[in-house]
């Protein structure tokens, strides 16, 4: 025979009435408390009612009474762990507004708390009046529902917390970090990153490419021994927060490490990585580098050479579809003119090498002097007549460089 079933009785009578029952029947609360509760409860109420609304209409004052009980439920079943000997003997020591103050304290404290990890959708400022509606809502909420939304905006806490920790070793602050609005799980993967590389700042993104580019030098062969730790002086709190990122980081190395993949493409454009990594945006620093790198690339295609001749020259090369030169020997003069007459000449080829490699400073007069060459030369470049290769090489000869 089965045994017989246990019987609970479910008590859904607030904390504070538990344990306001208890302390009376124990006598833990005397009679000169009861009274001092019904004096002080009545004041609480219109407080409580002005605070969220108006005090002069029974409604709101209706409600302001189940907020006032449930704020010290709140307060007594937290500060008490629900032991109502406990609860009790809080009521006997300490007054209602009290008791109910601390469970207001408690719900501005969680509200203040960040709702999510972008620092673009936080506010650091802690409770103020606009949150009042907020704090309203919450007033008559469970010690569960509390409980829940404490140790979800707990761990999102932890997690901002260990990236302002992170990125203040790399010289950013919480002002940076807002204004940046990135996630703060980002800040902490590339913070990984960047320690492991031995670097001491934040990057801008022309550093976090040529971070990662070291990096694949070193580690594409095995993506397993990618130095990634959880810095020693990291508060102990934070650790277990910065290690599920630095194993998210280790799930991610192989395609970081993997050359075949542009870094731009993948960290800018692929959708499993936009915004999964951070690197200081800053336009100025980008075009800097970005013309820093063309010059040095139109440097070493022309040699440094600056003079109409080898530009013509080189521009010449592109429009007709060979590799750029700024010196041509006559026999390879004479190549390029019989490849013009054979595939075409395509002036535009030289506007938009101008517009992708020439330094843009000097891109406006380049296009000048290409044009005012093309004006000039066409028609003899582009001529089958019988006479016209040594015509249009006679040309090449006075404008460009030939040997």
């Amino acid at each position: 025979m089965s045994s017989p079933s246990a019987v609970s009785l479910y008590d859904a009578r607030p904390f504070f009435e538990k344990a306001l029952q208890h302390g009376v029947v124990h006598g833990i609360i005397g009679p000169e408390k009861i009274e001092a509760m019904r004096v002080e409860g009545p004041k609480g109420l219109v407080q409580i009612a002005r605070y969220f609304g108006n005090e002069f209409l029974r409604p709101e004052l209706e409600k302001a009474r189940d907020r006032m009980v449930n704020l010290i439920s709140l307060y007594l079943e937290s500060s008490c762990d629900g032991d109502v000997q406990q609860g009790a003997e809080s009521l006997r020591d300490f007054s209602l507004l009290s008791r109910s103050k601390g469970g207001s304290d408690m719900l501005k404290a969680l509200i203040a708390m960040p709702q999510n990890s972008h620092f673009g959708m936080n506010e650091r400022g802690g409770f103020s009046d606009e949150h009042i509606p907020l704090l309203a809502k919450w007033s008559l909420r469970s010690l569960t529902d509390y409980q829940a939304e404490l140790a979800r905006r707990s761990q999102v806490a932890q997690v901002v917390d260990a990236a302002l920790w992170l990125a203040g070793e790399l010289g950013m602050d919480a002002a940076d970090l807002e204004e940046a609005g990135k996630d703060a799980e980002a800040v902490i993967r590339s913070a990984l990153l960047v320690l492991a590389s031995g670097r001491t700042e934040m990057p801008d993104w022309p550093a976090f490419e040529k971070m990662i580019v070291a990096l694949r030098k070193k580690h594409a062969a095995e993506p397993a021994a990618l130095p990634l730790a959880v810095p020693k002086k990291l508060p102990a709190h934070l650790r277990a927060v910065v290690e599920a990122a630095r194993q998210s980081v280790m799930a991610d190395a192989p395609k970081i490490l993997d050359a075949a993949l542009p870094v731009r493409i993948l960290f800018d454009r692929s959708p499993a990585f936009m915004g999964r990594y951070f690197w200081i945006e800053d336009a100025l620093a980008e075009v800097d580098h970005h013309d820093r790198a063309a010059s040095t690339a139109w440097n070493k295609v022309t040699g440094g050479n600056a003079d109409d001749g080898s530009l013509l020259t080189l521009f010449l090369c592109v429009a007709a579809g060979s590799t750029p030169k700024t010196m041509l020997a006559e026999k390879s003069a004479t190549a390029l003119l019989r490849k013009i007459r054979k595939s075409g000449f395509h002036p535009a080829l030289a506007h938009q090498y101008i517009a992708d490699h020439a330094p843009v400073q000097h891109q406006d007069a380049y296009a000048s002097l290409w044009e005012a060459f093309v004006d000039e030369a066409q028609a003899t470049l582009e001529s089958d007549a019988v006479h016209a290769l040594n015509d249009a090489l006679a040309l090449l000869r006075r404008e460009c460089h030939v040997t």
